[in-house]
């Protein structure tokens, strides 16, 4: 089933990217394994997904070590809210934090990334769709976060990450990562020439949204409910 199911994701991305004119190879699906135990997660990257996104940093590190030799192809994503009191263990398990929204945050995680002398790949989190219940720094405040968050050496920002509203309105989901878009071309502005800041990935759209996601240029999808059920 999960086979069938990532083969059909990914003929539908397929069928997308051919009536835009863009390239499939150039969109990453995370497979989002929250919801399932290591046995589902080999299955999914039998399947061909070698990109696995965790919400909990103990949750994670728990499922990877049990997946053994599994994990060592596989790009580790925390796609979940990250608490400062876990960036130790998240710098240790994660090859991208995809969900850094505040600058003590950032320095948290710089701190161990000096100590475990590595190089931390981050996607700034935005809360386009302005929800007070979710993550993300606000989009007013997003530059001068990438600013303040550029001058830690341990950490490289290589893109944006959303989540848009759950809503049956097209319309505003749309405007939930047309903004985040929008919002990448002006980092790429601002901070051409940036080592520290690559603005290689949008990371937006889920099970429900990722088609209208593509069409606002992600190219990076997190795909969890169409792939295990």
């Amino acid at each position: 089933m999960i086979k069938d199911n990532i083969s059909n994701i990914n003929r539908h991305i397929n069928s997308i990217c051919q009536r835009l004119g863009i390239s499939s190879d150039d969109i990453t699906l995370i497979g989002i394994t929250k919801y399932v135990d290591s046995s589902k997660i080999k299955e999914i990257i039998d399947g061909g997904v070698t990109n696995i996104g965790e919400n909990i940093v103990k949750d994670a590190a728990k499922k990877f070590s049990e997946l053994g030799d599994y994990a060592k192809n596989v790009t580790k994503h925390l796609v979940g809210h990250l608490q400062t009191n876990k960036a130790k263990e998240a710098v240790a398990v994660f090859d991208l934090i995809q969900s850094v929204d505040r600058l003590k945050l950032a320095c948290e995680i710089n701190k161990h990334a000096i100590n475990q002398n590595k190089i931390v790949n981050v996607l700034i989190q935005v809360n386009t769709s302005c929800e007070a219940q979710k993550s993300g720094v606000e989009k007013e405040h997003a530059l001068a976060l990438i600013k303040d968050i550029s001058g830690l050496k341990n950490i490289r920002i290589l893109g944006l990450m959303t989540v848009a509203m759950l809503s049956e309105d097209k319309g505003i989901i749309k405007k939930n990562f047309k903004d985040l878009r929008i919002l990448r071309d002006e980092v790429k502005s601002a901070f051409r020439g940036s080592e520290q800041i690559q603005m290689k990935y949008l990371s937006m759209g889920m099970s429900a949204d990722y088609e209208i996601a593509i069409e606002e240029g992600a190219n990076m999808i997190r795909i969890g409910r169409a792939i295990t059920q």
